[in-house]
């Protein structure tokens, strides 16, 4: 059991790595966030959340493994090789497949009038909600280009 509880100890470690040291990582993060909270204005049925929540998993789970083929790549060889590029090239190469489809997917999901209707009412009709809203805007941003980045090589 110990050994077991370890294991997921090393994958929150690996994520917490992800997030302070891959700017896209918390890019992606942050869109995660954003999505979440304005999914609520647009009544999506169980089935959409779960493709939500899928779409949203892939492209962290591609950037995790993309940071991972990175390092991995890095630490063989400092020297310029063809197939370490290669393998770099093709793991951002996923990343980006995944965003792509990822954008797809949100054109389908949030692609509905009612929705966007639902969010104006409830942010211009709530000041404080509204406030808030920019609070976390200020605050996202702060996350995505202000955490302290440090490299290990």
């Amino acid at each position: 059991m110990k050994s077991f509880l370890k294991g997921f100890a090393y994958a929150f470690q690996g994520i917490i790595y992800c997030i302070k040291n891959e700017r896209n990582m918390r890019i992606h993060t942050v869109a995660a966030l954003y999505v979440l909270i304005f999914a609520r204005f647009f009544a999506f049925t169980r089935e959409e959340y779960a493709l939500l929540l899928l779409t949203i998993g892939g492209v962290m789970s591609a950037e995790a493994m993309n940071t991972a083929v990175e390092n991995l790549a890095d630490k063989v060889s400092s020297e310029k090789n063809p197939l370490i590029k290669a393998a770099k090239d093709t793991a951002a190469g996923a990343v980006l497949i995944l965003a792509v489809i990822s954008i797809g997917v949100a054109l389908f999901l949030f692609g509905k009038y009612e929705g966007f209707e639902n969010m104006y009412n409830f942010y211009s009709t709530h000041i404080l909600n509204f406030i808030g809203l920019i609070v976390l805007s200020v605050l996202s941003l702060l996350y995505i280009i202000g955490l302290p980045i440090k490299k290990h090589k």
